[in-house]
């Protein structure tokens, strides 16, 4: 893994979250995006090198859904930079963690991503993202 690619943030409230999180990183949203498949809608915003992904459910049976009225709004996931989400998936199963998705998917941000579950790391639900190469 490169480097943490995003920190995705789940809201109930997209529009307002994204009001909140300009004042507080001082700087407007850079793109939104819905990930239909998924049942989201995200928003990412760069602070320097870093950058934040909000997450709003776009149906009551998204993960996104599940996840707030199950924890509420707050972190839902780290993302890593991969350079190939094949080979790290594979590394990544033969070191024993659990993956949700054996074959990556296209994901937000012209990535693709796959996860790891939460149970096989320490509670945090893993992403895997690699730049779609046109």
């Amino acid at each position: 893994m490169n480097k943490i690619e995003h920190i995705g943030i789940a809201v109930k409230n997209l529009d307002a979250s994204n009001q909140l999180f300009e004042k507080l990183l001082g700087v407007p949203h850079y793109k939104i995006e819905e990930v239909l498949s998924e049942g989201v809608k995200t928003s990412f915003f760069k602070s320097g090198p870093n950058k934040i992904e909000l997450l709003e459910a776009s149906n009551e049976k998204s993960p996104i859904a599940r996840y707030i009225d199950k924890k509420g709004e707050g972190v839902h996931h780290i993302a890593f930079a991969v350079e190939d989400i094949v080979a790290e998936i594979e590394r990544l199963k033969n070191e024993g963690f659990t993956v949700l998705n054996e074959i990556p998917k296209k994901g937000a941000d012209n990535k693709l991503v796959a996860f790891i579950h939460p149970k096989t790391a320490n509670g945090v639900l893993v992403e895997l993202c690699q730049e779609i190469k046109d």
